[in-house]
């Protein structure tokens, strides 16, 4: 083979590509057995939020722009961080023997409901794996059950196992952060994730939300216990509030306390019940104020952990509203910030 001057000329002339250029990529948590849990006929938590959230991302072609990621059961190591060893028990004996109900009347359970919220954890932590080992930016699970009312000993509101907060203990405990920020925008207050880590300065918990409303807690004067006081921050909010009143929470209240964390990672317990089209919500949050809300916390990860997001789905009942308010929010993800 022979180089002709011209061809010579063009390699010097030619960028090399360069070994720190790097798209910005979003990781995508999903599998079909998540469609496998069934919370009951006409319960709001259903296989079709899913569908359509998948449908819908397909539809507009930002399915093939995200990284797969494979989730794998939670290891009971890890989901007893954050629930009892008899919790964990009691929840695959009641799906074992058939039962319909677990603890709270409005958490439906069937035979694999317990296989799918083991998948549903350990998918946090396939996305933790990946983020933290640099194969994605940031990522985004979308996995049912949901998790943030999850108790030590107990499950409500459509949650068995709490996701996000046995996410944050596998970050801590696997990859040694000394500080995990969790930012909970869903419509009902996360009461099990902030039971979680009340005492613990090592994780800031952060949740705007409807107040008065499901499950009652979130005070504003809740901020936590001992050495864990100032790092639980809560932003009740009345009915009927929307962009502007997020925006102003995040701004405000959640940048500033943020910022002076400095967390190693984020997460967050990503409800979009508080969409304006929500059956259950009562608020008024557009698929744009979504998108702004993913913007302030892109820019707080990206000033404080390169950018290191796990997102986490929890409520959002209006199947149109939640898969085009994922789109926006995946959109800020991809393109990091």
């Amino acid at each position: 083979m022979t180089w002709s001057p011209v061809a010579a000329l063009l390699v010097i002339l030619l960028p090399l590509p360069s070994a720190h250029a790097e798209p910005h990529r979003t990781g995508w948590v999903y599998d079909p057995a998540y469609l496998t849990h069934d919370a009951g006929a006409g319960h709001p938590e259903s296989p079709e939020r899913l569908r359509a959230i998948v449908a819908h991302l397909q539809k507009v072609g930002l399915l093939d722009e995200l990284t797969p990621i494979r989730p794998t059961p939670a290891p009971l190591e890890w989901l007893t961080t954050v629930h009892s060893s008899e919790y964990v028990a009691d929840v695959e004996r009641a799906c074992r023997e058939g039962r319909t109900l677990l603890d709270a009347g409005d958490t439906g359970i069937c035979p694999q409901s317990y296989d799918v919220a083991l998948l549903a954890a350990g998918g946090v932590l396939s996305a933790v794996d990946a983020v933290m080992a640099g194969s994605a930016r940031n990522a985004f699970c979308a996995i049912r059950p949901p998790g943030h009312h999850a108790l030590k000993d107990r499950a409500m509101g459509f949650c068995l196992f709490n996701n996000v907060a046995i996410g944050a203990r596998y970050a801590q405990g696997k990859y040694g952060l000394k500080k995990v920020l969790i930012v909970d925008w869903d419509v009902h207050h996360g009461n099990g994730t902030q039971a979680a880590f009340y005492d613990d300065p090592t994780v800031l918990y952060f949740s705007v939300h409807r107040s008065p409303f499901y499950p009652g807690s979130g005070a504003e004067s809740e901020t936590g216990a001992g050495p864990g006081e100032g790092y639980t921050v809560n932003v009740p909010l009345p009915a009927s509030s929307g962009d502007e009143e997020y925006v102003k929470a995040f701004e405000e209240v959640l940048k500033p306390k943020a910022l002076s964390f400095r967390p190693d990672l984020v997460f967050i317990s990503a409800g979009f019940d508080a969409h304006d089209s929500d059956p259950l919500g009562g608020m008024k949050v557009t698929t744009g104020g979504y998108e702004r809300l993913t913007r302030i916390v892109t820019e707080i990860a990206d000033q404080c952990c390169g950018g290191r997001v796990v997102s986490v789905l929890e409520g959002g009942y209006n199947t149109e509203a939640v898969a085009e308010s994922v789109e926006a929010h995946l959109r800020v993800l991809l393109n990091g910030g």
